[in-house]
């Protein structure tokens, strides 16, 4: 009875340990925020387009603090596709999608301000300015302008490669002769400001050899 009640006694114990444990998630994607400050890049599209089709791995960092929060197909740690020339990935994706939380260090000195109404125009006239091709446009047109309804007048700031990589690393195992990164900071306003910012340079993009693209959006 005495090594009953000792075996008993002893399972009861592992149980109740293991209960008390902290639940960790088996989602490697699932991040706990860094910071009071962090701020959600919605939906960037990763354009990829070797001059061949190529066995790829491409991997995310964040230098800053943060993480990946959403993605297709799944991130896991890292993705190994393979990309055919066309830039269609896995026989499945034409783009590979994340979304990411890190902390605010986005630029908001030189932009646009943009009517409602005229959105469309301008965000086609501004990726084609910066070197996307009319399919990664018509992606960015179909999700997003109907998302940008609230406010009469919306203020946009651009996030080139050279702000980007301080905050998201993107690392690509056959390195492109050329890379496009591209977020938006947009902003809805109610009224049209009395100052608007400086407009910002726009380089041209040199869509030849192997080549990335990537734009996304980051909503105040």
């Amino acid at each position: 009875m005495k090594t009953s009640r000792f075996i008993y006694l002893s399972v009861l114990i592992l149980v109740i340990t293991a209960l008390s444990l902290p639940l960790q998630s088996c989602d490697p994607e699932e991040v706990e925020p860094e910071c009071d400050t962090c701020i959600v890049v919605y939906k960037p599209n990763i354009y990829l387009y070797p001059t061949e089709k190529t066995q790829m791995v491409v991997n995310l960092t964040f230098p800053m603090g943060g993480g990946i929060i959403a993605s297709e197909p799944a991130y896991g740690s890292g993705w190994h596709i393979s990309v055919d020339a066309n830039g269609f990935i896995n026989n499945q994706y034409h783009f590979l999608f994340y979304e990411s939380e890190q902390p605010d260090f986005w630029q908001y000195t030189s932009g646009w301000v943009v009517q409602q109404s005229d959105l469309e125009v301008f965000f086609t006239n501004n990726l084609t300015a910066y070197g996307f091709a009319d399919n990664e446009i018509q992606d960015f047109i179909t999700y997003w302008i109907p998302r940008f309804e609230a406010y009469p007048y919306y203020a946009i700031y651009p996030q080139t490669a050279e702000i980007i990589d301080r905050v998201i690393e993107l690392q690509i195992s056959k390195t492109p002769d050329h890379l496009l990164r591209l977020f938006y900071v947009v902003e809805g306003l109610k009224n049209f400001p009395q100052t608007q910012p400086p407009i910002p340079d726009i380089a041209i993009f040199n869509r030849s050899g192997c080549f990335v693209t990537e734009w996304g959006v980051i909503l105040k």
